[in-house]
């Protein structure tokens, strides 16, 4: 079989425009596919259970594919460890909303990192509890229970200051739930900090035997050391060596969609060529 690495981009990162105008862009700049978070992607839209219906779903899929671009994951990024009650109820009823649409759109992936035990989620030492992580485990069950219902995909992304924030951690959750609907977007870069990022080969080794198996699409972005901690950008741009995953890309997971991360309209292609050729010298 001969290797293919599926490249694609955050449609948000695109500049601004219409739906069918952003997805023409990205065709136009090489990508095959992309990631599709709708709230910033549509202009004006707030995301409600009631408006993710199959029309919509089925009209999304019309224009991607009017472009010959696939949709490799629609984003539902919230936060299931929401400690009210009411605002929980809430967002687990959009994952379930989005992993309903997901099959009008011909989506196989509805993506989501997962969450941080307060209101306003953000990055506390409680995150890495266990008191936290077992609240995640309980309100993320009916919402894998509903990827199964649906025959869709649900993927968690591991981030280092959320709840799933290391590659034990991630693979923990895999088991417990032992669901085959649930599966793993692996961001490299995310599972990286100040405390970690000088043993980012390991860290990354140890992402890939802990759940490479379980990898469904993968996020591509790099990162440099600011002031203010570790700063996201274009692939290519920062501190990353990406030849160690992406011998296992080409190697274990062919085919796969990878998708670019904090590009900008003016770097996206030069990204975009950077990884086609380390991946075509391996």
């Amino acid at each position: 079989m001969t290797t293919v690495l599926q490249l694609g981009i955050r449609l948000h990162d695109m500049r601004a425009g219409t739906l069918a105008e952003r997805a023409a862009w990205a065709r136009g700049q090489g990508f095959s596919c992309v990631h599709l978070a709708l709230e910033k992607t549509i202009p004006g839209f707030v995301m409600s259970p009631g408006k993710l219906t199959a029309g919509l779903g089925k009209h999304l899929r019309e224009v991607f594919s009017a472009h010959k671009v696939d949709v490799a994951v629609l984003g539902c990024y919230k936060n299931l460890a929401h400690p009210d009650p009411q605002e929980l109820r809430k967002i687990q009823e959009n994952y379930i909303a989005h992993l309903r649409m997901a099959k009008a759109l011909d989506c196989s992936v509805v993506g989501t990192e997962t969450g941080a035990p307060n209101a306003d989620y953000h990055y506390e030492e409680a995150c890495h509890s266990e008191a936290a992580l077992q609240t995640f485990l309980h309100n993320l069950a009916p919402v894998v229970e509903a990827a199964e219902h649906f025959g869709t995909l649900l993927a968690i992304e591991p981030v280092w200051n959320h709840i799933v924030w290391n590659p034990q951690v991630a693979r923990r959750v895999i088991r417990e739930m032992a669901s085959p609907n649930l599966r793993i977007i692996f961001d490299p870069v995310n599972l990286l900090s100040m405390e970690n990022y000088m043993e980012r080969e390991r860290v990354i080794g140890e992402a890939i035997e802990c759940f490479g198996e379980y990898v469904e699409v993968v996020h591509l972005k790099d990162f440099q050391i600011k002031e203010h901690g570790l700063a996201a950008m274009a692939p290519g741009t920062g501190l990353m060596d990406y030849k160690p995953l992406l011998a296992y890309l080409k190697q274990e997971k062919c085919g796969i969609q990878a998708t670019l991360e904090n590009t900008r309209p003016d770097n996206a292609v030069t990204a975009r060529k950077y990884l086609e050729e380390l991946y075509a010298e391996l």
